[in-house]
Formats: structure tokens, sequence, C-alpha cells
């Protein structure tokens, strides 16, 4: 029996984001993403000018007259949400916590995918692969896919974005499109990020929070490493150290920067607290230029 208050939350995405979609993103997502190919829909007599190499043989010889074969853009896609589940998503200073943006962004794109004919999956992990869902479509299968983002309780705290592609790239050899939620706050995951690019259509969507970029001067503070569960006093009103961790901060996001420009990766940057609308928006329009 599932919580009612949980029940609630859902409920109260759903109808956020719901509205949204409707009204927003549908349009945007289909227009941003092709589907894998073509697939064969009708056979129809030859008219003069058709390309020849076209002619189904076999028709042809049956019926003695030539028939050509016709085909679509195959439209349906799979989308994998692959979601940072670390100790370090539970950190937010504006009434709300990364791991609840993530939730909400997963919404917004799932049901974006469905509104659309596509089918979602999820993959969940930390320093572990936590939690996978297998592609599907329709509502309650999207409410699933909400539901765990918000409240499984990982076993691990760390990160490791390497293990969750290279997981991934296993066990997924058709072309699928990744959204990949994180607040990459980890090392050594290019060479598995490349991989992934390389196979499928892969989206970083970057969390922050600006109090992960900037110390207010509000004196010392006891400051808690969830990942590492250690706790570290930090003088705030030292001008130095704000800096210094300013410094730190511009330097790691900088690297990631340069890390997705090189590979050539769409990156979509939120902040915990501010409207998530507008970078997606752009994001999807964007793309539609692009597949133009």
């Amino acid at each position: 029996m599932i919580n009612p208050e949980i029940l609630r939350t859902i409920r109260r995405i759903e109808i956020r984001t719901g509205r949204l979609v409707q009204e927003v993103f549908a349009g945007e997502y289909q227009s941003s993403f092709k589907g894998q190919g073509i697939e064969f829909d009708q056979l129809r007599e030859y008219t003069p000018g058709d390309d020849v190499r076209l002619i189904d043989w076999n028709v042809t010889a049956r019926t003695g007259k030539p028939f050509m074969k016709q085909f679509v853009q195959e439209r349906q896609l799979t989308v994998m949400l692959v979601v940072d589940a670390s100790a370090s998503g539970h950190f937010g200073s504006r009434g709300r916590t990364k791991a609840e943006l993530a939730a909400e962004l997963a919404a917004v794109l799932a049901f974006s995918a469905i509104q659309n004919k596509d089918k979602v999956g999820l993959l969940l992990f930390t320093d572990q692969v936590e939690r996978v869902i297998l592609p599907d479509s329709g509502r309650r299968h999207v409410l699933r896919v909400i539901r765990e983002v918000l409240y499984n309780q990982p076993k691990g705290r760390r990160t490791n974005i390497a293990a969750a592609l290279n997981y991934l790239n296993r066990v997924q050899r058709r072309r699928v499109v990744v959204f990949l939620i994180s607040d990459f706050l980890d090392k050594n995951f290019e060479k598995a990020l490349r991989l992934t690019h390389a196979h499928h259509d892969c989206v970083a969507i970057a969390l922050s929070d600006r109090r992960e970029e900037e110390l207010a001067s509000v004196g010392w503070l006891r400051v808690h490493d969830a990942e590492e569960g250690r706790e570290i006093s930090v003088n705030t009103a030292d001008a130095g150290v704000r800096v210094r961790f300013e410094e730190a901060t511009a330097k790691r996001l900088q690297e990631r920067k340069r890390l997705f420009d090189s590979m050539g990766l769409d990156a979509i940057n939120v902040r915990v607290g501010e409207s998530y609308v507008e970078p997606l928006i752009k994001f999807f329009k964007m793309r539609s230029r692009r597949m133009r």
C-alpha cells in the first residue's frame, strides 16, 4: 500500500508538469527528436518519375503491373532517464532539493515522451545501479517512474556516472534518447560518456544550487559532505575562503563545459529555485532548428 502523502506529492507533480507539457513542451519535444529510421508503409502503383529502385518486383511479377514500396519515418522513440540518486541530491537551499528538481524534470520529459507515443525507461544510480525500469508507455508507467525517482531508498551514497553509463551501454543495444540528470559531482566518467554519446542521442541535464557555487558571509559554518559523511568547519566571514571556494567551483564548471563541448554533447543547466521552463524551451528550439 502506497503512503497517501506520497500519492498526493506525485499527483501534484503530475498536475503541474502535465499542464506544462500540454501548453508548452509537447510540440517542441516532437520537433526536437526524430525516429530511428524508416519503415514500410504500403504498396501503390508505379507512376512515371518514381524511383525504380523502390519497385516491389515480387508483387509486380504476380500482378503484371509495377508496384512501388512506400515508406514512412519511424516516429516512436525510446527515452531513457538516467537519474543520479546520490546523497548530494538531498541538498537544496531554496525550499526544494536537487532530487525534487530531478523528479520534476523527469516528469516533464516522460509526459512529453508519452504524449508523442514514445516509450520511457528509468535507470536510477548512485555509486551503483539502484533501479531499472524497462521502457514502456502510458500514464501509469510514468507515475511509477516519478515515484521511483522521488522515493527510492538507494543503497549507495556516492556518485559513479561511469558505472551507470557502462551498464546502460551493455543492456541497451538499440539507439535511444538518453537524458542524464545529475549534478555531475563526480570524476573519471569522460570515457563512458563519450561511448554513450557515440551510441545514443545523449543529453546532459546538469543540476546545481547557487549555495554550491558561492558562500555567503555568515561566519563559521559546519559543512556536511553527504556523500563522504564528513563534516568540516568553514569560516565564511574570511574573504579569502570565499574567493578560493568560488574559484574552485568556477574551474570545475569550466572543465565540465569544455568536456561537453569537446564531444558535441547537448547540455541543459538548471538551478534549484529557478525556473527550468526557459532552459528546456531554449534546448528544444535549438534541437528543432538543427533537425530541419
